[in-house]
């Protein structure tokens, strides 16, 4: 069994369609990266802008994009044969949108944005198609690749520099992405194979509270950082 209806992060109303469509985005662990990428931006100087640019970018990139390449690239289909021309098509499109944005940026005075850019594409497409025999698809590409840089992403779309703070808040993201990794993969693997309740609902809470934790936190830094 590798359906994934059934975990928490998917709405438990709606068709099946529409179960399946928001399920695919990983909503909690999109906005983890998507704070994660904010946080980096929250830099002098400040320009909010920014901040909402390099959310959509992440948005974009990793809620839609990665998440549905891992749909086509992934080796287990755990939401059904779903049609891939038109999978491609949303992906690309989306990926599309969110490297638009950044080379506007880049262009503008971030060119720091580019290298990071390059990166970060080659992780999405090797680590969700799970190319080089996947090689890439493990614990240390995502902490890099999603807990990382995203924060160096939110720093060069700011102020075009990775500073001391910046290294410091993604040691942070980068554990606490590491603690997902380690409750989420155990998590799906108990779901799929129908595990005891309580280790369920163990890993449920963890899960819940390191996404709420996040964006509560990413808020709370931003209040106290610039408005207090």
């Amino acid at each position: 069994m590798s359906d994934r209806t059934s975990e928490w992060f998917v709405p438990k109303f709606g068709p099946q369609g529409f179960r399946k469509g928001i399920g695919m985005l990983y909503l909690p662990y999109t906005a983890i990266v998507t704070c994660f990428a904010a946080l980096g931006a929250m830099t002098e100087p400040l320009e909010i802008e920014r901040i909402i640019a390099i959310s959509l970018i992440y948005i974009l990139s990793l809620g839609v994009s990665a998440h549905i390449l891992d749909a086509i690239g992934g080796k287990t289909k755990p939401w059904g044969n779903l049609p891939k021309r038109k999978l491609w098509a949303i992906a690309l499109g989306s990926l599309g949108i969110a490297f638009t944005i950044g080379i506007y940026y880049a262009f503008l005075d971030s060119p720091l944005l580019f290298p990071i850019g390059i990166i970060e594409g080659f992780f999405l497409f090797a680590y969700n198609l799970e190319l080089f025999g996947g090689r890439f698809h493990n614990k240390k590409s995502t902490v890099f690749s999603w807990g990382v840089l995203p924060v160096f992403a939110g720093s060069a779309i700011q102020s075009n520099s990775i500073s001391f703070e910046t290294i410091m808040i993604s040691a942070i993201t980068a554990l606490v992405t590491y603690v997902l990794i380690i409750n989420s993969r155990p998590y799906k693997i108990l779901k799929q194979t129908n595990g005891n309740a309580n280790d369920i609902k163990k890993k449920e809470i963890i899960l819940k509270l390191l996404s709420i934790g996040v964006v509560l936190g990413t808020f709370s830094f931003f209040a106290v950082k610039y408005l207090f």
